[in-house]
């Protein structure tokens, strides 16, 4: 038997309700735009990484800027060799920790409370939700550096819009890597800070995959 047969199949709608039971934030920084990335999303992604590339199964993944761990406990639920966590908020690595216990993936998950400036290494794949660069302007793009700088394969969630698309295709060839695939996404915002209006809104987003220069 092939080891594409050998993966670790779970289906979306039992993925979506384990990450469910993931914490959100419980107190987000607007300026760091911290919104927790909704169980459907995230779901979304990893199925993507997971079952169309084989990116996941037996991987070794980074979640660059964390958050409570959401696509990175979701990545192990699918297959993952090891993943590691990285983000700049003490209280999201915390909660990150007790959301891994809970879902007993604790084993095969590291949280490293760090900006992602100081991750060194080489990844099979790298999973981000970066910030849009709504509050702070290019907040985006040092991810964007970062994941490509470590990881082999890189999957990446932004604000959709032709200019958007035009500018990071540009951003990433410039750095040495290369998108492979956009996949158009709907990604809700919950109400969180005082100037959201809307008890919920979706934001049009992009996925996009991208070969990084992990390779070494």
């Amino acid at each position: 038997m092939g080891r594409i047969m050998q993966r670790r199949l779970v289906r979306k709608l039992d993925l979506e309700k384990a990450l469910s039971e993931i914490k959100s934030h419980q107190k987000p920084k607007a300026y760091l735009e911290q919104y927790t990335i909704s169980p459907e999303a995230a779901a979304r992604i990893l199925c993507i990484a997971a079952y169309t590339y084989d990116d996941i199964d037996e991987k070794t993944i980074v979640d660059l800027g964390c958050g409570t761990g959401r696509l990175a406990i979701g990545a192990v639920l699918v297959g993952a060799k090891e993943v590691l966590g990285v983000d700049i908020d003490r209280r999201a690595i915390r909660t990150a920790q007790t959301n891994a216990e809970r879902l007993n993936v604790k084993k095969k998950t590291q949280w490293i409370l760090a900006d992602i400036d100081m991750v060194r290494g080489s990844f099979d794949t790298v999973l981000q939700n970066p910030p849009f660069g709504v509050q702070r302007r290019a907040a985006d793009r040092k991810f964007l550096d970062k994941s490509i700088e470590l990881g082999k394969r890189v999957y990446s969630l932004h604000k959709s819009g032709k200019t958007n698309r035009e500018f990071i295709k540009r951003f990433i060839e410039k750095r040495g890597g290369k998108i492979t695939g956009i996949f158009p996404m709907e990604v809700e915002i919950p109400r969180l800070f005082k100037f959201h209006t809307k008890r919920k809104h979706f934001v049009k987003a992009d996925l996009y995959r991208m070969e990084g220069k992990g390779n070494g």
